[in-house]
């Protein structure tokens, strides 16, 4: 009996649902991953409504994708582009599978580490949206931002939603000012704007 419920609970936990937009309902498959941690339902309708005047023709940075909700759901509600970054390769591979289920070509996969992708020597993509959402474990919430910060990539007054552990202090910078925040079961997530 113990065996069977853990099993639901697997099977419950391998999948994500676009909450709203054109593939409202649609859920799409999630591997099992060290550290692969998919904001939940919740956390992605607060953030969405915060950004419902930016979302439709953004272009997005889904910087540490993981499952790629955050990007996905962006696609799903308008934005006109994301970039995704994911360095573990299986859930890359899941990613490119659910974007080509969607038929999505509005969007790009980046295998590998985003510091790497930010610091590649090409002409500056724009983003007005970033999302950052990278593995607790890590602690790359600080090298990560700062290379971001630093990069030409973000467009003038880029929106950057930050999810950390709820004991991690917000991001100080003169750079950034905080737009909102909240926190919700052991996470803090706020939307940051460049200044």
């Amino acid at each position: 009996m113990q065996s069977k419920k853990k099993k639901c609970q697997k099977t419950a936990n391998s999948s994500i649902r676009i909450i709203a937009g054109q593939w409202r309902g649609r859920k799409l498959g999630v591997i099992d991953a060290d550290g692969l941690r998919p904001t939940g339902d919740r956390i992605r309708e607060t953030l969405f409504n915060w950004l419902l005047p930016y979302t439709a023709g953004s272009r997005c940075l889904d910087a540490f994708a993981g499952t790629g909700a955050l990007g996905l759901e962006a696609l799903s509600r308008g934005a006109s582009y994301v970039q995704f970054a994911e360095l573990n390769s299986a859930t890359a591979d899941q990613l490119q599978s659910n974007l080509s289920l969607l038929k999505c070509e509005q969007a790009s996969l980046f295998r590998g580490n985003v510091l790497n992708w930010l610091h590649e020597d090409r002409p500056p993509e724009r983003f007005n949206v970033v999302f950052f959402d990278p593995p607790f474990a890590d602690d790359l919430w600080q090298p990560a931002l700062q290379a971001l910060l630093c990069s030409p990539h973000l467009a003038d007054e880029a929106l950057i939603y930050i999810e950390a552990p709820q004991h991690t202090p917000p991001p100080i910078t003169t750079k950034l000012h905080c737009f909102r925040e909240k926190v919700s079961g052991g996470v803090r997530y706020g939307l940051y704007k460049q200044c």
